[in-house]
């Protein structure tokens, strides 16, 4: 077993890490170095689940693929998330970590379904965002974060190390952004700073609970804090993305879809807006 840290990542005991190969020639999986390199500063468990896209079936997109072709795919996505699931594995024993790898096979709803349900079963999942698939990253961080009931950190291209020196507490006074913060208490409370972020929609002011208000608690779990208020005349969006990259932030904690999800589509949104393009990994939660 992996060695437990003292307080406060020891409260992270197992983590999900899921990764779909789509194709050959993509890009490394930031979200599982990043799983790896957490789980190892926490002592916890990692799982890591390498599925492929099996393109068999009746699935009318397939067009011109015929049995034999579709066959002769699946055999070379399932090799490659082997590879995925090996390397992980081998570098994972080298780190300390103890890891379980899966590979699952499915078509791709399934492997979405598959991954949110598993998802209930670990503290916290790590999924790649922003990616050249971005609507497939997208969907997989937001069905788990609906289905699972638990956080999700959605990590950038790149972002491939964990690290949580600085953290920005998205706040705007919601159930959602108190949810994030208390399912993110062990990283505020290993951090050197946490800056707490208040954007608010002028709408929404009336029923939010401030940042100085909100500090207090954070305080009394031993969180180093600062408050800052910016106004949001560039969209909530761009203001967290420019105060991550002003505050150099590790980690940007906030409440994930706050409006329903067709208002989301229609209107836009700060989560989808961040998740195509973060200066940090993003700590999520519904």
């Amino acid at each position: 077993m992996s060695k437990i840290p003292s307080a406060p990542l020891s409260a992270i005991r197992d983590i999900l890490v899921g990764t779909a190969v789509e194709g050959e020639g993509e890009p490394a999986s930031a979200a599982i170095a990043y799983g790896l390199s957490l789980a190892k500063a926490a002592g916890a468990h990692l799982t890591v689940q390498s599925a492929s896209w099996r393109l068999s079936g009746d699935d009318a997109w397939l067009g011109d693929f015929d049995a034999e072709g579709a066959a002769f795919i699946d055999r070379r996505l399932d090799a490659l998330a082997r590879s995925i699931a090996n390397r992980s594995g081998g570098e994972a024993a080298q780190a300390g970590v103890v890891c379980t790898t899966e590979t699952p096979g499915l078509p791709y709803p399934e492997i979405v379904s598959r991954l949110a349900r598993q998802a209930r079963l670990y503290d916290l999942t790590i999924l790649d965002a922003g990616s050249r698939t971005y609507d497939l990253d997208r969907e997989r961080i937001e069905k788990t974060l609906f289905v699972s009931g638990r956080p999700v950190i959605a990590v950038p291209p790149g972002a491939d190390v964990f690290a949580a020196r600085r953290i920005v507490l998205a706040w705007d006074g919601s159930a959602q952004a108190a949810r994030a913060a208390n399912a993110a208490m062990p990283f505020l409370r290993s951090t050197e700073r946490v800056a707490i972020v208040c954007v608010a929609e002028p709408e929404d002011l009336y029923a939010s609970v401030s940042g100085a208000e909100f500090a207090p608690h954070l305080v009394r779990h031993g969180v180093n804090v600062t408050v800052v208020d910016v106004p949001g005349t560039d969209g909530i969006a761009e203001t967290l993305r420019n105060q991550g990259r002003m505050l150099r932030a590790d980690m940007i904690v906030m409440g994930a879809y706050r409006h329903a999800p067709l208002r989301e589509f229609f209107f836009g949104g700060v989560t989808r807006s961040l998740l195509r393009g973060s200066p940090a990994p993003l700590f999520l939660a519904h």
